[in-house]
């Protein structure tokens, strides 16, 4: 089953050199051989926004060329304005790009791997699964 990657996770990868993160780092290293990490642009987006020296921003953008964004649909969007107001009903806020990871994956029918906190508190409202 493929898998679509947050920010967080390739960031562990592809920025810090801390074994804090060794097993998020393993994981998307054994999801990358068996070809099932998925980004979407937003994501890359979000990994590469921050640096102001070049030569790493184009180090950083080459390496995430090999990996094609998964396609953003119009549904993807309206799905995921949806998928907002109904956790803000309940009162829990979120950003656009993650209810717009939510409504992907839930479309494509895939999990997301993150680390961000606020998945697991969507995901008391809305159906998403999360990689374990």
């Amino acid at each position: 089953m493929k898998v679509l990657v947050d920010t967080p996770i390739w960031s562990y990868a592809l920025r810090t050199h801390n074994n804090k993160y060794q097993y998020e780092i393993d994981q998307l290293e054994s999801l990358i051989r068996d070809q099932r990490a998925l980004i979407i642009g937003p994501i890359r987006q979000e990994i590469l926004s921050g640096y102001s020296n070049l030569r790493k921003f184009r180090k950083l953008k080459e390496k995430l060329s090999s990996f094609e964004n998964t396609p953003i649909q119009d549904i993807d969007y309206e799905l995921a304005a949806e998928l907002c107001n109904k956790c803000r009903e309940k009162g829990i806020q979120g950003s656009h790009i993650d209810f717009l990871i939510c409504a992907i994956t839930k479309r494509i029918n895939v999990p997301i791997f993150t680390t961000d906190k606020d998945f697991p508190r969507y995901q008391k409202i809305i159906p998403i699964k999360l990689y374990e």
